[in-house]
């Protein structure tokens, strides 16, 4: 069976031919796959908050039923994000050690209402989560842009603390958290929440304050979400030896570390971390944002980034906004693209909506990603099911019909157009 996406008809029941294309064939397993999701926030429930009842069920329903988009592993913010309302934490009383003022109330209007829809729907879901600024009072300026955590011990292990309260929190609102990501975007100041943190704080934090904390919780300390090797003037301190391979030098750290979460511009330290630590399991943290215009250009280029991932030993992949209404900006002016976009209260699927469905719709938890020989083999990616299904996702970027042969059976593969094959 083949179904296909193109700019014009959307999901839609392909074809196969008589004469025979480009033979690709099977190779080796790799990785075992956990699966797909997208990422919580503010603006995303908000946005989903002007559809229509009928329209937001039936937009959440394609998103988290298992026999349909089955995201079952999914992202939200410790605190405010970059497409939160406004920014907070959990506890701006300064001095409170303790964390005897941690509160999530702010997250009880629009964010965990939103994550439970998600959690009721999806029996398997599994969610991981990261801070983009911690308390203002931990950090040298107090300012949720730009800045640096202080790093004193009484700060150290006040910060652990927050993070166990909110997992405890979380978990009693039925969030069922696997993973804790210490720190989203350490390489970068910008000017919404973020913190800069060095490979080296990173490690110290994990190793001696955050994971003792969280051990015998159940929830795994993953490292990230790092956003290096950059492509820009940063690259010379954003290194893959600069975080991750300065951090697992660090025998304390190294203990509790047991992956690493990569967001789209971390894709250059894909092959280091999986010769260095092939004990480590790595995962795609956030699919690169576009600039709003939802264009069907960027869910091929997309597609090209989920190979890239995959190909070098991703086990999950996770896409930004789940939603956005209107420009798609975010409360400071980032236009960004989403799954849904919200038109005067009207809903939009976008192309990368389908484009995540073409594979979180076929491969189930459990898959193994599969190595594909032959001339097209950079357009495809493969896997095999637990129950020995075999997918392949096929784009062809070219403006011309494509024919690829798979155990004898050829399918056609219409011009810009995304196709997913199971056998």
């Amino acid at each position: 069976m083949i179904i296909t996406t193109t700019k014009e008809q959307r999901w839609q029941k392909g074809s196969t031919t008589e004469k025979k294309g480009i033979t690709l064939t099977f190779g080796e397993k790799k990785q075992k796959i956990r699966g797909f999701g997208t990422c919580f926030s503010e603006l995303g429930a908000k946005a989903l908050n002007t559809l229509k009842p009928e329209d937001k069920k039936a937009f959440l329903d394609e998103l988290f039923d298992s026999d349909k988009c089955n995201f079952n592993y999914c992202r939200t913010p410790i605190g405010a994000s970059d497409f939160s309302l406004d920014f907070y934490s959990y506890n701006e009383t300064e001095g409170d050690y303790e964390m005897e003022n941690f509160s999530i109330e702010r997250d009880e209007k629009l964010l965990l209402p939103l994550i439970k829809e998600g959690v009721k729907r999806q029996p398997d879901m599994q969610m991981f989560a990261s801070p983009w600024c911690p308390p203002l009072w931990f950090k040298t300026k107090k300012t949720y842009s730009n800045g640096v955590f202080n790093p004193t011990q009484e700060n150290y292990r006040a910060y652990a603390l927050y993070f166990k309260k909110y997992v405890e929190e979380y978990r009693k609102n039925g969030v069922p958290l696997v993973h804790i990501h210490p720190q989203n975007e350490p390489c970068s100041n910008q000017v919404f929440p973020s913190c800069v943190w060095t490979g080296k704080k990173l490690a110290d934090f994990i190793g001696g304050y955050l994971g003792p904390i969280l051990e015998g919780t159940g929830v795994d300390i993953f490292f990230g979400t790092i956003n290096g090797p950059e492509g820009d003037w940063r690259w010379n301190w954003t290194r893959y030896n600069d975080y991750l391979g300065l951090a697992m030098k660090d025998e304390k750290a190294r203990k509790y570390i047991k992956g690493v979460g990569y967001q789209w511009a971390g894709k250059f330290a894909l092959d280091q971390t999986r010769d260095d630590f092939p004990e480590l399991e790595i995962i795609q943290t956030e699919s690169e944002c576009g600039g709003g215009d939802n264009s069907w250009e960027h869910m091929m280029y997309i597609c090209e980034l989920m190979r890239q991932y995959f190909r070098h030993g991703a086990s999950a992949y996770v896409y930004w906004n789940i939603a956005l209404e209107g420009d798609s900006s975010s409360t400071w002016g980032w236009q960004q693209n989403s799954l849904m976009h919200v038109v005067d209260g009207e809903p939009n699927y976008t192309p990368e909506f389908y484009m995540m469905k073409h594979f979180s719709h076929f491969i189930k938890r459990g898959a193994h990603y599969i190595k594909l020989k032959g001339e097209f083999a950079s357009g495809c990616s493969a896997f095999e099911n637990p129950d020995g299904t075999k997918v392949v996702v096929a784009y062809n970027p070219y403006k011309d019909e494509q024919i690829i042969t798979l155990e004898g059976e050829n399918y056609v593969l219409p011009p810009l157009s995304v196709n997913t094959i199971t056998l």
